[in-house]
């Protein structure tokens, strides 16, 4: 089963999704399971895994009902406050869903550190016991904070989102990739190939803008911690769904069928828990 490890669902609403600014009028409107189906079926996609995109208990119950009507929606990365003294309580409670698969914080929006802090590392230590993945979502310059995390929880399971957002449009990579490379030593981490293209020159990136931070993350984490993750709709700021797609089968066509098998649905499939 081909899997797309990571897309996003809302009914969009001014007040509530500030992030959309001006600059991303295509994000102005509601994307829903409707609108992205006919889209995995034309690309040969079988499931995909809902990630939130508020910070808010009604979107994790929102993408868990959307779940529960639309079968190719095979899982939801959701949200709940870490910080909560009940959030054993809140746990129990969204782990009654089989398909509440892992949580996520929108950590690149805070400061450098965050991730060090003792009441943000005491929620993420009660994340385990429900066999629950932390999606580790950050910018280039907070990779270390998350190479602290990561070794401070070698039984939790973190998936990094987004590669960690290198900054592709200006062509750095050095630290960036002296970051993933250490992460990377930790076995617990896996990485999304995912959110490159809106870290590009929106309207000029070329495939071969991706190359060398692919290579980079195909080589450091093996073909057994990758996961293939579309970021429709956020995507559609730079790329359509099928040229997303592109660069990554582009880059892999000499991969074997195994390989690829992994990379776009095995891995998924294995770290979030989801029945092929």
């Amino acid at each position: 089963m081909r899997l797309d490890a990571h897309q996003h669902f809302w009914k969009y609403s001014p007040t509530r999704d500030t992030w959309i600014d001006e600059t991303m009028g295509v994000l102005k409107s509601d994307f829903l399971p409707s609108d992205l189906e006919p889209i995995l079926i034309a690309n040969e996609i079988q499931g995909c895994l809902a990630v939130q995109a508020d910070q808010s208990e009604e979107e994790t119950k929102f993408l868990l009902q959307l779940a529960s009507h639309y079968s190719f929606v095979k899982g939801v990365v959701g949200w709940v406050d870490l910080f909560n003294t009940n959030l054993e309580k809140r746990l129990e409670y969204f782990c009654q869903n089989s398909y509440f698969k892992g949580v996520r914080h929108i950590v690149q929006a805070e400061e450098q550190n965050f991730m060090l802090r003792e009441d943000f590392q005491e929620g993420i230590a009660k994340l385990n016991r429900f066999d629950l993945t932390y999606d580790i979502l950050i910018y280039p310059h907070q990779l270390e904070s998350a190479i602290a995390l990561v070794n401070q929880f070698p039984e939790q399971q973190f998936v990094l989102d987004h590669l960690a957002k290198p900054k592709i449009k200006s062509r750095e990579i050095d630290e960036w990739e002296a970051s993933i490379r250490v992460l990377a030593q930790c076995q617990n981490v896996s990485c999304k190939i995912s959110g490159m293209v809106t870290e590009a020159d929106h309207k000029n990136w070329k495939t071969e803008d991706f190359t060398a931070y692919l290579d980079v993350v195909f080589e450091s984490f093996g073909e057994d911690r990758i996961l293939f993750g579309s970021d429709w709709p956020v995507c559609l700021l730079a790329a359509s769904y099928e040229s997303v797609l592109a660069i990554v089968e582009g880059h892999t066509k000499h991969f074997s069928t195994l390989q690829k098998e992994k990379l776009f649905g095995k891995n998924a499939a294995r770290i979030y828990k989801i029945k092929e």
